[in-house]
């Protein structure tokens, strides 16, 4: 890209600085994404790249702040790393870090930060002394393809978190930025460059204004609200496809309601896209859910291009409702090939496959716990069980029996250790209560490393961790025993805390002192549904016995 510029050549120690702006949503899966995503393009986070602490980053909160600052040599930007896309490097493609950082799902756009500070003050002050706008106008991070600087149409947007502001108000934030003196035409819709301008500030777990500038009826400023100086001011460049990486529609397209076959425990689909992340799942990976149940995760492996293999205990759920409402058909309605699909109990996986056989490059699941369905495993409950005679064996169904969760979280963590590739992730979701402990009652592997716990409350009393691990050792089959035992750290009370979670919320909920009155009216809601459903069952079978007897 020409320019006017005079070059100059980048001093040793000057930083390229980008600020990942994230979604309010799954406040404590940020940076678990972003370093497994990191990592998996070869960014070697501390080595190629490293944070720098945001603006008031040692005020002592309990928020969750939806910003991240990530600081790369500038040398190493047109070297080893472009922010553009398909550039070439010499003998080698570089790595691109907006195709890089786009494939995080809660990531809602990445900004070349030009300056931040704590005061708008202070951000112009930075702005003006960095070498940004230097930069940018020499172009030559921009590859040879960009506009000429005085060619780059532009625009500059201000957002405000949580807060409102007039479009004067607005205009006087943008004022600050006039000594940039852009030589390019404004265009608001598609421009060269977007800039924007953040004013944080406190936010809630949902996303709200912790000190509303607003009154919530009227409308009205609240003087000491408005008065409070803000969390941080950020100012820079959009990079990528613009203000939204998520995109209009671009997750919404694989929400559940959307799908055809559908179960009570089907993973949503964002949860699920950031699971693969975890799992670092890409083309050509070969990913495994051993509780596929409805293929959901299963789906999310296979739109990054994995090849997908599930299993299941139980049959009915692996053929679905028909011909158009089953696992195939979800992946049919995106396009995917379909999966391979296998009845199979994940207890006894060493009997139905080969074992200790490196075959998989990620197991991403969600074993059931028995909150909404309880797990299964083969066998029956009787003492004494009759054996099968020969002639039903082809197509004998085996009989099942409940399946402790302890042991379900043991059984998969064995069968990750078998059968994971050196280096291959174990992704999965495990529930706790409030008592749980991550650093003593996490079920653990002398072959898995524990690479991060993700954590999302659900209720008061409940929420689920997702747990990422990754192997690190060969499975040795004589130490089979001794995996097994170790897996709890505390033995039977690590157990305790994932097992019997149905038992222990309903405990929960009676101690509460509503509970007796909300259980009638949920009973009288059952029984006026169930009469309901009965009433229209008998009022079919009349009309179709009238119609029978009129024909």
């Amino acid at each position: 890209m020409s320019s006017k510029a005079e070059e100059e050549e980048v001093t040793d120690g000057e930083e390229y600085l980008l600020l990942i702006e994230f979604v309010h949503r799954h406040l404590g899966f940020h940076d678990a994404e972003l370093e497994s995503i990191l990592e998996m393009n070869g960014i070697k986070l501390g080595v190629d790249c490293h944070y720098k602490a945001l603006p008031n980053s040692g005020v002592d909160s309990k928020f969750v702040r939806p910003f991240r600052i990530l600081s790369f040599p500038w040398s190493s930007i047109g070297s080893k790393f472009s922010i553009y896309t398909d550039a070439e490097g010499k003998g080698k493609k570089k790595i691109d870090l907006v195709t890089s950082l786009a494939r995080c799902t809660l990531i809602r756009s990445v900004i070349e930060l030009w300056g931040a500070a704590s005061t708008i003050e202070d951000c112009v002050k930075v702005t003006k002394d960095k070498n940004f706008q230097k930069r940018h106008q020499q172009g030559e991070h921009l590859g040879d393809a960009a506009t000429k600087y005085e060619d780059r149409t532009f625009k500059i947007t201000i957002h405000t978190l949580g807060s409102t502001y007039t479009r004067e108000e607005q205009n006087v934030m943008r004022s600050q930025f006039s000594f940039l003196d852009f030589p390019g035409a404004v265009q608001m819709k598609n421009p060269s460059d977007e800039y924007l301008f953040i004013r944080e500030v406190e936010l809630d777990d949902k996303g709200g204004a912790i000190y509303p500038r607003h009154s919530g009826e009227n409308r009205e400023i609240i003087p000491e609200n408005d008065a409070r100086p803000p969390l941080g001011c950020y100012f820079g460049r959009v990079l990528g496809v613009g203000r939204n990486w998520r995109g209009s529609g671009r997750l919404e397209q694989y929400s559940l309601k959307k799908r055809a076959y559908l179960g009570p425990t089907s993973m949503d689909s964002e949860l699920s896209l950031i699971m693969t992340n975890l799992a670092q799942v890409k083309n050509g990976s070969f990913a495994f859910d051993p509780f596929v149940g409805t293929g959901s995760i299963l789906l999310t492996a296979a739109l990054r291009g994995a090849y997908a293999f599930g299993t299941d205990i139980d049959l009915r759920v692996l053929r679905g409702r028909s011909q158009t409402e089953n696992i195939v058909t979800n992946f049919s309605q995106y396009g995917l090939p379909p999966p391979e699909l296998v009845r199979s109990d994940n207890a006894i996986y060493h009997r139905h496959f080969r074992k200790h056989l490196p075959l998989f490059d990620a197991i991403v699941t969600d074993p059931p716990y028995g909150i909404r369905a309880g797990a299964r495993k083969s066998g029956s409950r009787k003492e004494e069980v009759r054996p099968v005679l020969d002639e039903h064996r082809h197509d004998h169904i085996a009989q099942t029996r409940p399946y402790v969760v302890s042991d379900v979280m043991s059984d998969l963590l064995n069968v990750a250790a078998m059968t994971l590739r050196m280096g291959g992730r174990l992704c999965y979701v495990i529930p706790s209560m409030q008592d749980f402990n991550e650093s003593e009652d996490l079920p653990r592997h002398d072959c898995l490393r524990l690479v991060s716990v993700c954590y999302q409350p659900l209720q008061t009393e409940l929420g689920r961790r997702t747990v990422t691990m990754e192997k690190v050792r060969e499975y040795e089959d004589d130490k089979r025993d001794e995996y097994i035992q170790n897996t709890w750290v505390n033995g039977p009370e690590s157990a305790d805390k994932v097992a019997n979670i149905r038992e222990k919320l309903i405990e929960a909920a009676k101690k509460r002192p509503d509970y007796e009155e909300k259980a009638a009216i949920r009973k009288q809601k059952r029984k006026a549904t169930k009469l309901a459903k009965q009433k229209a069952k008998r009022e079919a079978r009349e009309a179709k016995a009238e119609d029978n007897s009129n024909n």
